[in-house]
């Protein structure tokens, strides 16, 4: 069955009144009597309530008259009426003079007002408590009160005890008689405890046992304390003299002997649920170790507490399946004692099953189980009221079954009452209290109207419909859309709720249920969400150590619902993201683990958790990795050339293995290494492996998965293999002849491993071709080539090699022909002709060369063709260009052949060579030729300039390879639009000496394409192309932004492209009546101008003027606070003027002393001063620019070249420039920049930027801080 959810219970308002048609009626009462109770709802309020006890009387043991009390509580509507029984009989307290009472509404209690002991034995016995009220009588417990003297201490001797050394020994404390359990401590005069250990030991009689006596056990203070803690009492015992004898001999080890308890077994009886404590104590030396078992069966590791250095074995909370054999065994050097302990546990009554108080209606049935265990098994018995079944009248409605179950049938109120069970065996007895109300109380329905349940699809749904009443109410359900009893998915219960599994959409609406027969109901809203789903569900992983694992889990939910909680768990615990180490991350649906390590090995479960329902998915993490190495390989099976290799896989790592790679190494070429020998499949653990004859092998396997290879195994055993003859003899066997009259015979080496055994050769032999020939003729040699001499140039020969070894030869060779080596051919090639094609391709042709002048084997022809010069040139100006040949070359067979790409209107030289593999013949005689004239190349360079918005002047420079005359020139243009369908204009120009022309009537909103050829009578050349528009007249800028700060302001515009640069100037003036003031140029194509210089807080107005006109004006405000106060100007003061007084008069002074030198003709003479390079700090300004670019060397040649230093030359207001007080050098002199910067700023601005491409931090930039640019000079 479903498991059903009740989610989102809200309440909607009061309970309704409207009685709905009977649909569903759920039957009351079924005919078990224990399900007929009602179960009373806590805020319905019953006036009356049977009699319970609250309070049990307690057992007492009284030593004193004020420990004399017996007290009982208990509850009930009305309050009970008290009254008790001793030993069976009636007991009133009230009555007896020597009793004081105490009672209250719901207690009772009674003690003694007598002040002697002997007074209180009269009230030694067993008291019960009842009270009662008209619902019932309860029942208390049973309580026991007993009187016992307080302990006393008797007189006691001094007492010495004499021993001797090595003996056991027990210092007896005998305590005070009293049936109060004593704790004893044994101490000094001191109040110290007396050290306890192995060897010594308080038993449970109080007594101290020693194993054996040390001469350290000597004292006069061993002193026992008695301590009763119910009566709070301490006896202090007399003092024991202890005297240890020494040993006249050695001291003899002993084996153990039991001291306490004695003998091999003894018997013990306990109750079920005590402690019992088992003491084991032994003598022996040395001291022995104890050891505790439980014979057939284990010591119960929970409950089993070992106390007194092991010579105490506590069971705590024993069961009766701790009845057995336990065993003490106790052991040293010297042998061993073995004590068992028979154990009985019984128990007193205990309860299984007990009856519940409840509230009946009337006509219903009841049952109380009573059910008690016990050893022996307890006598079970009723009592109603307190007065035994027996004792009561017969009632046919009630019986008692097997004495545990007491039944009774259609109850009336006359059943109300307290029926007590109790069970009783001879360790005690046990008693309950279970009532019976019966009584009629009017219908409610206990749940709140119009509560709403929401679920999700496939859930199940139980809709409350909790009723009260005596007798039971009975309820129906109605749905107005449908009929409920037809759908087999809903279950009505008999606590009157409607359970609907595997809940749809359809399900959703209103319920209402409602009691028969009574104006009572309630309606209930039932709302059904989308399912929630993980439609991406995390999958399986294997992924690599190290390597970040990535979970997805993607979820789809109700719109409805608020979002989920998305968890992770591994291995079904919850996962938390993990900030220190950053080993988990959740980011959205994604789940990371970083750097996995084989403990995150596991299943990892998605759960989508919503507000009403919870979606999960899991997949699996597992690590794979290379393969460990195989092992154990083992040689098998071993016959002339192949062997068995066997091995044991090593742990693939969760990805299987692909394939075996079997290696091998000689151990007579070692420094060669480890080679591959054979692969085999990865479920195979065995290759059959075909080996080289005269081989030491050694063999090991690695093993190969997705992921890698694994480290090579350990080597096998040394394997060897005979030796034989060569199988084979070597390959592609040649002769290499290059030099004359020798022959060079060579093949290609045999590898070592096909030697096949010791002092291998190779046998090479020769012969003539000249029929069968004459004998062979041979040599030996370990390797290639053999070189044979004075043999004759290029003859034939018949060439073999056969491989040879101690053992034997290989098979017989086929011979193969091979020549001995060339010369150069002796002659060139006869009758050479030339063909003219067209101007760059020509036809040559030849007759073959006689064979035999080769010399060797004829590889084919060479042409070379030299082109000498151009033939619009004279022959000294011929002379002078630079020669170019192509050589081409024929196949043997070829005798004329068409070569392209010369050089049209050229001088040309051709000459023909034959070829072999040693090299060429002689060159055939140069033949002179010339090519026809042809079309020009493209002219060298194009430049455009436009002079206005409508015109285009084009320059352009000849071709490099005009190829002929030219004759002049083809300009074209075409406008260029989306579609290509401009027409083509075209300029013919027949003045080859023109290199520029003006086009006109141009569109200024267009782009053109511009074409430029050369022209010979061959034809148009390739044409030189650029594409470009006209430059339009320059225009003030438009859409000017502005950014005010405290003391200036920043000017932006976009300038546009293609239009010329203008100048134009920012008028500023404060709004306080003051003077216009005048920035300096501003060149439109800067895009930005900073105007400085300004005041905060103050109100400007800004004039932009080109020309004579303003195109713009505007206002601003300045940030900051504006300064009204004018503070005392350091100008003003005395000192200051005189300090400035004195700096002009030396000046001046100065000024005179240059002015006298310079009349004088002394250190700067005129022409020095011409000819010599200016100052680069001291160059004027000329056309709006700093001086060109001077170099650091060429200042240090002027300072070099003076002959005596003199006072002008530290000083720079000697120059002449400082000379000139028309302060056009204000600028030039405070500012001192670095040179190559100049340069820099004095070349033509080429680009649109002017002094916007300067650098921020450029001295120039009238951007850049702490540098004053005109505005602020003009301040």
């Amino acid at each position: 069955m479903p498991h059903t959810q009740r989610q989102q219970v809200c309440s909607w308002g009061q309970r309704s009144s409207l009685l709905l048609p009977l649909v569903l009626t759920l039957l009351s009462l079924s005919a078990r009597p224990s399900r007929a109770a009602l179960q009373i709802p806590a805020d319905y309020h019953i006036d009356k309530k049977p009699p319970e006890i609250t309070k049990q009387p307690v057992s007492v043991t009284v030593f004193a008259v004020e420990d004399f009390s017996m007290s009982c509580g208990a509850s009930g509507s009305p309050p009970p009426i008290f009254r008790w029984t001793k030993d069976g009989e009636e007991f009133d307290p009230g009555t007896d003079p020597e009793l004081k009472v105490s009672e209250s509404v719901d207690s009772f209690s009674f003690s003694t007002l007598s002040n002697s002991m002997d007074t209180l034995k009269q009230y030694q016995g067993k008291y019960v408590c009842y009270a009662s009220n008209e619902l019932g009588t309860a029942m208390s417990k049973e309580a026991v009160l007993r009187t016992d003297v307080l302990p006393s201490q008797q007189k006691e001797k001094t007492v010495t005890h004499r021993a001797e050394q090595g003996n056991s020994f027990v210092l007896q404390c005998d305590p005070p008689q009293s049936s109060m359990e004593p704790i004893i401590h044994w101490m000094d005069m001191r109040l110290r405890h007396i050290q306890l250990d192995k060897r010594v030991v308080v038993g449970k009689d109080g007594s101290l046992y020693f194993a054996h006596l040390t001469l350290e056990d000597n004292r006069n203070d061993y002193t026992c304390n008695v301590q009763y803690l119910a009566t709070r009492t301490i006896f202090v015992k007399e003092p024991i003299t202890l005297i240890v004898n020494p040993s006249n001999s050695v001291v003899r080890n002993r084996r153990p002997a039991m001291i306490r308890p004695t003998g091999s077994s003894s018997v013990y009886h306990a109750l079920r649920d005590d402690t019992i404590e088992l003491e084991c104590i032994v003598n022996g030396l040395p001291t022995p170790e104890i050891t505790w078992l439980k014979k057939n069966g284990e010591l119960p590791e929970s409950r089993a507490k070992k106390d007194m250095f092991d010579r105490r074995l506590q069971l705590i909370n024993i069961t009766e399946s701790d009845s057995g054999e336990y065993q003490c065994i106790a052991q040293n050097s010297q042998g061993k004692v073995t004590h068992t302990y028979m154990l009985t546990v019984e128990a007193s009554p205990y309860w299984k099953k007990v009856p519940e108080s409840q509230i009946y209606a009337p006509g219903e049935n009841v049952r109380l189980d009573c059910e008690a265990k016990g050893t022996p098994t307890p006598v079970m018995s009723w009592t109603i009221n307190g007065t035994p079944l027996s004792a009561t009248d017969k009632e046919p409605r009630r019986s008692v079954t097997g004495n545990t179950s007491l039944i009774l049938k259609d109850v009336i109120f006359g059943d109300t009452a307290i029926y007590q069970c109790q069970a009783s065996n001879k360790h005690g007895t046990i008693l309950t209290n279970t009532y019976v109300y019966v009584i009629e109380l009017p219908p409610q329905i206990l749940t709140e109207d119009r509560k709403l349940y929401q679920v999700t699809e496939g859930q199940s749904v139980q809709m409350d419909c909790e009723t009260f009443g005596s007798p039971k109410p009975k309820v129906m359900w109605d749905r107005e859309t449908s009929s409920l009893l037809a759908d087999p998915r809903v279950n009505l219960l008999t606590s009157g709720e409607l359970q609907i599994f595997d809940v749809t959409h359809d399900d959703k609406g209103f319920y209402t249920c409602s009691v028969q027969n009574h104006n009572l109901s309630i309606s209930s809203e039932l709302q059904v969400f989308n399912k929630t789903v993980i439609v991406t569900p995390p999958k399986d992983l294997k992924v690599q150590p190290g390597n970040t694992a990535v979970f997805t889990c993607v979820e789809f939910h109700d719109i409805g619902l608020d979002d989920p909680i998305i968890q992770w768990r591994k291995n079904k615990k919850k996962l938390f993201e993990s900030p220190s180490d950053e080993k988990y991350t959740f980011e959205g649906p994604e789940f990371m683990i970083a750097n996995v390590e084989p403990e995150d090995e596991g299943v990892y479960t998605c759960e989508v958790i919503t507000n009403l329902d919870k979606a999960d998915a899991s997949a699996t993490l597992s690590l794979y990795d290379r393969p460990d190495p195989p092992s154990l390989l083992q040689i098998s099976d071993p016959v002339q050339r192949a062997v068995t290799l066997s091995w044991t896989p090593g742990d693939n790592h969760n990805s299987l293995v692909q394939e075996y790679v079997v290696e091998f190494e000689d151990q007579r070429f070692r420094e060669k290494g480890w080679e591959e020998l054979q692969r085999v499949k990865g479920n195979q653990e065995h290759a059959l492996l075909s080996l080289w004859p005269y081989m030491s092998y050694r063999f090991r396997v690695i093993a190969i998965n997705e992921v890698g290879k694994s480290n090579p195994s350990k080597p096998s055993e040394i394997h060897n293999t005979p030796a034989e003859a060569p199988d084979n003899n070597p390959e592609d066997v040649r002769s290499e002849s290059s030099d004359p009259n020798n022959l060079v015979i060579a093949w290609e080496k045999i590898d070592y491993r096909n030697f096949n055994g010791p002092e291998f050769k190779y046998k090479v032999q020769w012969r003539r071709v000249l029929g069968s020939g004459p004998k062979w003729h041979e040599s030996n040699t370990t390797a290639p080539p053999l070189i044979v001499n004075d043999v004759g140039d290029f003859s034939a020969f018949e060439i073999k090699v056969q491989a040879i070894n101690e053992v034997g030869e290989g098979p017989e060779p086929d011979p193969v022909i091979g020549y001995s080596g060339e010369d150069v051919p002796l002659e060139a090639p006869m009758d050479v002709g030339i063909e003219l094609i067209n101007s760059t391709t020509i036809k040559v042709s030849w007759a073959a060369v006689d064979r035999e002048t080769v010399r060797g084997h004829l590889m084919g022809y060479k042409i070379y063709v030299t082109r000498r010069g151009s033939r619009g040139h004279h022959r000294g100006r011929r002379s002078r260009e630079f020669e170019s040949t192509i050589i081409e070359e024929t196949g043997p067979k070829d005798e004329k052949k068409v070569i392209s790409n010369l050089r049209p209107y050229s001088h040309y030289e051709l000459a023909i060579t034959v070829f072999n593999k040693k090299g060429e013949g002689p060159r055939s005689e140069p033949m002179d030729f010339e090519t026809q004239e042809g079309e020009p190349g493209p002219p060298t360079s194009l430049i455009l300039d436009s002079p206005s918005e409508t015109n285009m002047t084009l320059h352009w420079t000849p071709p490099a390879h005009p190829n002929g005359i030219l004759i002049g020139y083809l300009l074209q243009y075409q406008r260029i639009t989306e579609n290509d369908d401009s027409p083509m204009q075209v300029e013919k120009l027949d003045d080859p000496t023109v290199t520029h022309f003006t086009l006109t009537n141009l569109d200024r909103h267009s782009e053109y394409q511009f074409y430029v050829r050369g022209r010979t009578n061959a034809g148009d050349g390739e044409p030189i192309k650029m594409r470009g528009a006209t430059t339009l007249d320059g225009e003030t800028p438009k859409d000017v932004s502005i950014s005010v700060g405290e003391n200036l302001v920043n000017v932006s515009w976009v300038a546009k492209k293609r239009h010329k640069n203008i100048g134009f100037y920012i008028h500023y003036k404060k709004n306080d009546g003051g003077k216009w003031k005048t920035s300096e140029k501003v060149n439109y194509s800067q895009s930005f101008y900073q105007l400085q210089g300004l005041s905060p807080g103050s109100h400007y107005d800004l004039r932009f003027i080109h020309g004579n006109a303003t195109f713009q004006k505007m206002t601003i405000n300045t940030s900051g606070t504006e300064v009204t106060e004018v503070q005392q100007s350091i100008v003003t003061q005395g000192w200051f003027i005189s300090v400035v007084s004195a700096i002009v008069l030396l000046v001046l002074i100065m000024l005179i002393f240059c002015f006298i030198k310079r009349s004088k003709g002394g250190k700067y003479s005129v022409k020095d001063k011409e000819d010599g390079p200016m100052d680069s700090e001291a160059r004027p300004m000329k056309d709006e620019t700093f001086g060109e670019y001077r170099s650091l060397e060429s200042d240090l040649e002027e300072k070099q070249t003076a002959s005596q230093p003199s006072l002008c030359e530290d000083n720079k207001m000697c120059s002449e420039d400082t000379l000139n007080f028309n302060g056009s050098s204000v600028l030039t002199t405070e500012v001192n920049m670095d040179e190559s910067l100049v340069s820099q700023i004095s070349r033509p601005s080429v680009g649109p930027e002017g002094f916007h491409s300067l650098p921020d931090n450029s001295p120039l930039n009238p951007a850049a801080n702490g540098v004053p640019n005109s505005v602020n000079i003009l301040n």
